[in-house]
């Protein structure tokens, strides 16, 4: 399936990765995944292309979301870049430019469709 999207699927919660993994596999897209941010930053940095990438906020580490998300619009300026947190966006700190933000809990709809949106 050399035509489908790369996703690069970040969460410290392996029951959840694996789920979404499923899902977004069925959806059409090629997924790799990451259990913390520094596992993320060395996947973007290796020199795959990732059409989205899907971070939880809060993550083991010392690395968080927003700096994976950083990284990913300066690496991948092209990617979808999403930020999934159980917080209230407003007690989050800004997020970098282009970066989607997508209330916990979510359905894989919900991200679908945040993928797809048009800014």
């Amino acid at each position: 399936m050399s035509d489908a999207r790369r996703l690069l699927l970040i969460d410290d919660e392996v029951d959840l990765l694996d789920i979404l993994t499923d899902a977004f596999e069925i959806a059409g897209f090629t997924v790799v995944t990451a259990n913390d941010g520094r596992s993320a930053m060395s996947c973007l940095q290796e020199g795959t292309r990732f059409d989205v990438v899907i971070s939880d906020m809060a993550m083991p580490g010392g690395i968080s979301g927003i700096d994976v998300a950083r990284e990913a619009t300066v690496l991948h300026p092209g990617a979808c870049v999403i930020l999934a947190s159980g917080h209230p966006r407003a007690e989050l700190p800004p997020l970098p430019d282009r970066v989607r933000y997508l209330p916990k809990p979510y359905r894989v709809s919900q991200l679908l469709q945040t993928i797809d949106a048009r800014d």
